[in-house]
């Protein structure tokens, strides 16, 4: 769906109603975002962010590449890794989407509604929905799958939320290690910390990724940020 304006001028717009009809800014945002045809404003932004950037991310990756999908909720970065994975399978690539958040239903029919009504692609894409997910269970599901495998997690923070998972870090060396040698393609969808202040940078960096526990984030070597419509990937490391 095409916005009638880029992004900066539709929260122009919002802000002229909180202005001239004195209402919240949350209502005015999402008052805009129903004239686009959005239910709220946060999947209008969340559509914005994962739009041009969606087009070259994969283009953008290596065999072996660990990347970081990172941005507030509803900013995008769930839809651009679904992208993702839609994407390798219009080249032919192996694609699987390993999640704790989605049953296997919700995440079919958000693959579905990217795909464009495109059932036959969507299907395509492999959805592991098991309470056991983490590195180990990763590296086992993947054994043996094509250099160039995509593989998205959701997400990052609550790999080892179960206390008989190894704890995050152990399991990020793993996967690490896992992709460098299979050639797989990791992608981890990534919360940002609340003590983000997008008045002071308009994008997160890795330095504002949320880290309940300590992770050596060396160990990715590529991140893409996302808020409120805009995107970039950067080279960590």
């Amino acid at each position: 769906m095409k916005l009638s304006a880029p992004i900066y001028q539709l929260k122009r717009r919002a802000k002229l109603m909180v202005r001239d009809g004195r209402v919240p800014l949350h209502q005015a945002l999402d008052t805009v975002a129903r004239e686009e045809g959005f239910a709220r404003w946060s999947l209008l932004s969340a559509h914005a962010a994962a739009g041009p950037l969606s087009k070259t991310l994969l283009s953008q990756l290596e065999p072996g590449d660990m990347l970081l999908l990172a941005g507030r909720r509803g900013q995008g970065k769930t839809a651009l890794g679904l992208q993702l994975l839609l994407d390798a399978v219009r080249l032919e690539r192996k694609a699987v989407l390993f999640t704790l958040e989605f049953t296997e239903k919700e995440a079919r029919d958000h693959l579905r509604a990217r795909s464009a009504g495109a059932d036959a692609l969507s299907n395509q894409v492999e959805i592991v929905t098991s309470e056991e997910i983490c590195a180990d269970y990763i590296i086992r599901h993947l054994s043996g799958a094509p250099a160039g495998t995509v593989a998205v997690i959701d997400y990052l923070q609550i790999l080892d939320q179960m206390r008989s998972k190894p704890a995050l870090p152990q399991q990020i060396v793993s996967l690490g290690a896992f992709a460098m040698t299979s050639g797989t393609i990791l992608g981890f969808i990534s919360q940002i910390d609340r003590s983000f202040d997008p008045s002071s940078k308009p994008l997160p960096d890795i330095r504002d990724i949320r880290l309940p526990n300590l992770v050596d984030l060396g160990l990715f070597n590529k991140a893409c940020f996302l808020h409120e419509g805009a995107a970039q990937m950067q080279n960590i490391g």
